[in-house]
């Protein structure tokens, strides 16, 4: 393994004093559950859909309405249906009213529970949009972790290259004083060397950035510098057959749920525009205080107080001749719906199937790259002996260790990939 400590060196300029913290994927998604703004805006939308539902309970409780009112009442005119004979017609000026009325519906064709259903549904989805957000999330914090893990694996590399570099430098400029190297030489080493440094500047400022997405996802203070849990890599997950992951998919991807509550509410819909096509029944009862009492002649300026209570049925005439159209048009969008999830489904076998492939190519690659690392050792210790008994030159020397150090960035960057194949088939299966 190439790396024994992943901590970023003082040559890093962060701002502000750096605070390492080690962090291992579970600690990242915990406190992701905790800080993140994008899971936060979820949970708000959670919580709106959850008092949609209560409000639209609402519509089961009886309706009161209180009214009270004053007034100015001006004088009446009073003449004979030829407007001949007119005499004015005093009525007292000030009136008042005072209503108290209560309704109760007690049936509206399904309307009601069908609102409420769809409201219901509705909650479920956010809740599945939460669940979909925190798996995003989730899989960006992973991808990023991993990939400064295999960084800090280049940036060890290329410190490694550089020191081994500069040796060779030293050794030709020692052999140039002696006449037994030529200037051209030197350039060319100290062109090399420039370019490892360059390199090496890159990837420092790659794990910089890296580090920083991480900070401001998790909401830590900017000042605080990641450090890798090597020993992830020390576990790796077993493979398991393709079948596994289609069925954990189909019960727990929240894209697919959704996309079966879609279906519930289209149905749902079609209920609700059915129900325009029957009566509304509903209780209602009222009482009035009112005065004065106008509808004599003469007005008598005295209050009047009556009550009245019944049953009332009202029937939606025009959805005789509209209603069609509209539960054709719910009826389109109910097996819309279904067209919908079959397609997922399909993209859903698709992806996971894919997402396993590359989790199993992971490990043959592993496999090769171990190979690799072993037949670089087995260079290295032959050239590693000839150099020793003067039979190899320092480049070629240089050349295996090199060949050597990469095999084995080569072989933990492999494992890496093991691991993110794993995670990338967990999101493509909703189980992250």
């Amino acid at each position: 393994m190439v790396i024994t400590s992943l901590v970023v060196s003082p040559i890093m300029s962060w701002g502000q004093s750096p605070q390492v913290r080690k962090m291992n994927i579970e600690n990242m998604f915990d406190m992701a559950e905790s800080n993140s703004r994008n899971i936060h805006v979820s949970d708000m939308a959670e919580k709106e859909a959850e008092q949609a539902v209560k409000v639209a309970r609402n519509a089961k409780l009886p309706a009161i309405d209180a009214s009270l009112s004053g007034s100015f009442l001006g004088n009446g005119w009073i003449a004979d249906r030829d407007f001949s004979n007119g005499q004015k017609a005093a009525i007292p000026h000030w009136g008042n009213n005072f209503a108290l009325e209560a309704s109760q519906v007690i049936y509206a064709g399904g309307a009601i529970s069908s609102s409420i259903e769809i409201a219901k549904l509705q909650y479920q989805s956010a809740r599945l949009d939460k669940e979909k957000n925190r798996q995003d999330v989730r899989f960006l914090l992973v991808g990023n972790y991993l990939e400064m893990y295999k960084l800090y694996n280049q940036k060890e590399v290329y410190l490694k290259n550089i020191e081994q570099t500069e040796k060779l430098l030293s050794d030709i400029k020692a052999k140039q004083a002696e006449g037994l190297a030529l200037k051209n030489d030197i350039t060319r080493y100290e062109l090399e060397l420039k370019s490892l440094e360059l390199a090496l500047t890159q990837v420092e400022n790659s794990i910089i950035i890296i580090n920083n997405q991480l900070v401001t996802i998790l909401h830590l203070p900017p000042e605080t510098i990641i450090e890798i849990d090597t020993s992830l890599l020390d576990n790796l997950p077993a493979a398991q057959n393709n079948s596994d992951w289609q069925d954990i998919a189909e019960n727990s991807l929240p894209s697919l749920q959704q996309a079966k509550i879609g279906i519930e509410q289209s149905k749902k819909s079609e209920t609700l525009v059915k129900s325009e096509r029957l009566p509304s029944v509903a209780l209602f009862a009222a009482n009035h205080f009112d005065g004065p009492i106008i509808i004599e002649v003469p007005p008598i300026n005295k209050n009047m107080n009556y009550w009245y209570m019944g049953v009332s049925i009202k029937f939606n005439l025009a959805s005789i001749y509209k209603s069609d159209k509209k539960e054709k048009l719910a009826k389109l969008s109910t097996q819309k719906a279904i067209e919908s999830e079959l397609l997922l489904k399909e993209n859903i076998q698709t992806d996971v199937k894919a997402a396993h492939i590359r989790f199993i190519e992971s490990f043959t690659i592993y496999d090769t790259q171990m190979k690799s690392l072993e037949l670089a050792t087995q260079n290295y210790n032959t050239v590693n002996n000839r150099y020793l008994n003067d039979l190899a030159l320092i480049t070629d020397m240089l050349d295996a260790s090199n060949s050597k150090l990469s095999a084995e960035l080569q072989v933990a960057n492999a494992r890496i990939n093991i691991l993110f194949n794993y995670y990338r088939l967990k999101k493509a299966a909703g189980d992250l």
